[in-house]
């Protein structure tokens, strides 16, 4: 696909996704800058790719969606610190690397598994992409809401997976967003590592 392809392309992008890509770049800045307000954005943009997704028949995306609605609630309750009485706010914690370990297993034998069972008409490569990209997102849409440092670094790596899956179902403006979201999510991981006290207990930290 040539430049001017592109641009076809992205002028012929109906405005219910650019509203779904303005909402969630709004979500994932708000995210870097640690302010609760992202999840109100998280939400808004999801209920829309739910729709998008299931229209592009991306069944895993779509069913990824209405996670990211539950998490939404759960990232906004989490971050005003739960239902101490002074709201503290949550601080950015790292998780040692056994933990890691066995998240990223999961992720591959969950993808292996759902991909092999996924009743989707794409083909094969699409099938397990989409289902590696979701189940990567559940874990980290898991750690931005506990704080976890690294998930910076599942983002950088999925948003390029993403990028590409949504390229190849016509998703053009969403396509565009992920490969943004890539670069936002090096910046967002500077930005939290810069907020992690050096005076945390690294122990005390990867256990929050």
């Amino acid at each position: 696909m040539n430049l001017q392809q592109v641009l076809d392309a992205l002028s012929a992008i109906p405005p219910v996704e650019w509203t779904a890509v303005a909402l969630a770049l709004a979500y994932l800045v708000l995210a870097v800058l640690q302010h609760i307000a992202c999840w109100l954005f998280a939400a808004s943009s999801s209920a829309i790719f739910l729709w998008l997704f299931a229209r592009a028949d991306l069944l895993m995306q779509a069913a990824l969606q209405v996670f990211y609605i539950a998490m939404a609630a759960y990232g906004w309750y989490s971050w005003r610190g739960g239902l101490s009485a002074v709201h503290a706010s949550r601080p950015v914690v790292r998780w040692p690397a056994r933990r890691h370990l066995v998240a990223i297993g999961g992720i591959v034998l969950l993808s292996a598994v759902s991909g092999w069972l996924s009743a989707s008409e794409t083909t094969a490569a699409v099938r397990y992409v989409d289902a590696l990209t979701a189940w990567g997102s559940v874990i980290a849409t898991w750690l931005v809401a506990r704080k976890v440092l690294e998930n910076w670094l599942y983002w950088i790596v999925l948003d390029c997976a993403a990028a590409g899956l949504y390229w190849s179902q016509g998703l053009i403006a969403t396509a565009v967003l992920f490969v943004l979201y890539s670069a936002i999510a090096v910046q967002g991981y500077r930005s939290w590592r810069s907020s992690v006290s050096a005076s945390q207990p690294g122990a005390a930290a990867a256990l929050r």
